[in-house]
């Protein structure tokens, strides 16, 4: 009985190693530019959130100084911004949220408050009637959120009169 060796010869390990390094570095480039973006993801949820608590509680008060509790009865001028030099905590109608400007959120929960390290916000309020939806105009709020990345996301919505 005749007994024959087979392997490898050295070209063919050479041409091995060769290929395996070059399917290697292919795959964990790949796999680094998808892991360096799943933090964008983070971030841009985060912003999201921060956007969104903000405009509920904007929009938790009332139009205008003049308007009454509940909004009735309604403020029957045009729409104005006021300065009532308030403090934050005592801000009770939309245009007090002007003031705003590069403001560090602020949450009771530390740990709530160590997610959004390095965010500032920013609130713009202005009259706008040029979507028709009050006679005397509509106030506009734009919240502009800078994430830790430089990055600005800004969002934008309407106070009616009602």
């Amino acid at each position: 009985m005749k007994r024959t060796m087979s392997g490898l010869s050295l070209v063919e390990m050479v041409m091995t190693i060769v290929i395996i390094s070059i399917a290697l570095v292919a795959s964990l480039t790949a796999f680094s530019t998808l892991s360096g973006r799943t933090a964008d993801g983070m971030i841009q949820t985060r912003t999201l959130d921060l956007a969104q608590l903000y405009i509920d509680e904007i929009l938790n008060h009332r139009f205008d100084e003049a308007t009454g509790a509940f909004g009735v009865p309604t403020y029957t001028g045009a729409c104005r911004i006021t300065n009532d030099g308030e403090s934050r905590d005592a801000y009770d109608d939309v245009d007090d949220f002007d003031a705003i400007n590069n403001e560090i959120p602020t949450f009771a929960d530390s740990a709530l408050a160590s997610a959004y390290d390095g965010f500032r916000v920013s609130v713009s309020v202005s009259c706008d009637n040029s979507i028709g939806i009050n006679a005397e105009g509509a106030k506009l709020i734009q919240i502009s959120i800078v994430n830790p990345q430089n990055q600005t996301g800004v969002f934008a919505v309407y106070k009616g009169n009602y």
